[in-house]
């Protein structure tokens, strides 16, 4: 199984992605917006996209989706071919598409929103949080995006406050912070023992 950075090569599996996420939709019945073929062959040509394969096998796919001038990248249309799921794909393409997304937008706010517990999952395990979707990029042709969702008018009702699907936020910056505290703390640990191992040679 491969999982590698998409381009024009995978142009001819724009179909099978589309009716793959339109099946999806069909069988979870909500939270998932509809790509037409034309909507994925732009994410493939841009180097935006993963694409699993087995052989020539489409088996998953997850592009980027760059909002509020590069301020917000989201990872969206995580979807696995029924025929390879329950394999543990899914939470490989999205790692994947995580890694891609710090590469080429090291400082943008990574995002998503979700109904599905196992997405929210691997998200907490990448760093995510959940958020309010006020903390989400104010950007009309994201929301667009959601008009295809069977629940586009709870968000219209709500007035993009809420929805079904819940926000969820990685923040570099928050992240680098805490990074910056807990190296603190280890430091600080250290030089605690180190101390103490001084004291007590030095007490002999």
């Amino acid at each position: 199984m491969e999982i590698i950075v998409a381009n024009e090569s995978h142009f001819k599996y724009a179909q099978i992605i589309s009716d793959t996420i339109t099946e999806s939709a069909k069988v979870r019945g909500t939270g998932i917006a509809q790509r037409t073929p034309e909507y994925i062959l732009k994410r493939l040509e841009n180097g935006n996209a993963v694409i699993a394969l087995e052989d020539d096998k489409f088996a998953g796919f997850c592009y980027i989706e760059v909002w509020g001038n590069k301020g917000f990248v989201a990872n969206s249309g995580l979807i696995v071919h029924p025929d390879f799921r329950n394999q543990g794909l899914a939470k490989k393409i999205k790692k994947r598409i995580f890694e891609l997304s710090r590469e080429k937008f090291p400082d943008a706010k990574i995002f998503g929103i979700t109904t599905g517990l196992p997405v929210m999952k691997m998200n907490y395990e990448l760093g995510y949080k959940p958020v309010t979707f006020s903390e989400l990029t104010d950007d009309p042709d994201f929301w667009k995006g959601c008009q295809t969702c069977k629940n586009f008018d709870i968000l219209t009702r709500t007035e993009r406050k809420m929805c079904l699907c819940t926000g969820m936020l990685y923040d570099p910056v928050t992240k680098s912070k805490d990074k910056e505290k807990l190296n603190s703390k280890a430091f600080q640990r250290l030089k605690g023992i180190k101390e103490n191992l001084f004291l007590k040679k030095k007490s002999k």
